[in-house]
């Protein structure tokens, strides 16, 4: 599986393109700034563009589609773009940065940036989403209002887990980590997300996502020990290798009390322990069953 479909709607609002010389669109829209390989226009050019046509204090949400060479340059124009008007730009609660298919550019070859100036610039940011880790970087930092934070990515290096574990976010509620895969740079176990959840407090988060990990089995036979499991509405361990052990290690677990959803879509469960898991007292969403291709199991997105 790849990415193949851009964000439809994106934190409840259409999602509308904007490209260099395009008009505004009427009503309550996500815009996503959107290049076509090899644009003449620059990252900064097709800001000025768009924000000389669409007022930046009547933003809320930014998407950041594909630009012009993505598997060789960084989304770094965007980035200063929108830190130069962040004085405009006080209403941005919601950014997402690398919104394209695989037509655009594979997930593990978009190149990425640093996101530490853009969080400080924007104190009232609420939700950042980023698709792919190649030279992703963050450090460790303090943000006050930051309710969602989601890295999607074929392989996640431990180090950006990290410098997440070693932050402050007292308002963080959702957090989405894609795992991915050992040869495209995933390099963590177990324990790795043992300390993330230990550092930040797990008890205050409504949603979990431990997604596209080829270490899925390992995560779920830790998580169903966590008496805090039951604390959350939404366990994601969608898009990576579950299988029996892990889904038999959730359906003991004596810890999930007041969670209402369980996504294992992409998994190697047998008939029989899906069978049993559709018996929890919760929502378990079971979709796109995969078969082991002479004992090996895949994740869903990794190059």
């Amino acid at each position: 599986m790849t990415i193949s479909e851009y964000t439809k709607v994106y934190r409840g609002k259409r999602v509308v393109d904007f490209k260099m010389g395009d008009s505004p669109t009427a009503g309550d829209i996500a815009y996503r700034l959107a290049q076509e390989y090899d644009s003449s226009e620059s990252q900064s050019e097709l800001l000025e563009d768009f924000f000389s046509k669409v007022g930046p204090d009547s933003i809320e949400t930014l998407i950041i589609g594909p630009w012009s060479e993505a598997s060789s340059d960084s989304p770094q124009g965007f980035i200063d773009g929108l830190i130069a008007r962040r004085a405009e730009l006080g209403g941005l609660k919601a950014l997402f940065v690398g919104d394209m298919t695989y037509e655009d550019c594979e997930i593990s070859w978009i190149i990425q940036s640093s996101y530490n100036e853009l969080l400080t610039a924007f104190p009232g940011l609420e939700s950042l989403r980023v698709r792919g880790s190649t030279d992703l970087k963050l450090q460790p930092f303090v943000h006050a209002n930051l309710q969602e934070l989601a890295i999607e990515c074929g392989g996640l290096p431990s180090q950006l887990v990290e410098a997440i574990a070693a932050s402050t976010l007292p308002a963080l509620r959702h957090l989405e980590l894609w795992l991915g895969d050992d040869g495209y740079g995933f390099d963590g176990d177990v324990d790795t997300y043992r300390r993330l959840l230990a550092a930040i407090g797990p008890e205050r988060l409504r949603y979990l996502g431990l997604r596209n990990a080829m270490i899925s089995d390992d995560l779920a036979e830790w998580l169903a020990a966590e008496p805090w499991l039951g604390s959350l509405q939404t366990l994601d361990l969608s898009l990576g290798t579950i299988g029996d052990i892990g889904a038999r290690a959730l359906l003991a677990s004596p810890n999930l009390g007041g969670i209402e959803r369980i996504d294992l879509s992409h998994h190697y469960i047998s008939a029989e322990v899906q069978q049993q898991l559709r018996a929890l007292p919760c929502a378990v969403i079971l979709d796109d069953p995969e078969q082991e291709d002479d004992g090996d199991r895949y994740v869903a997105v990794a190059e």
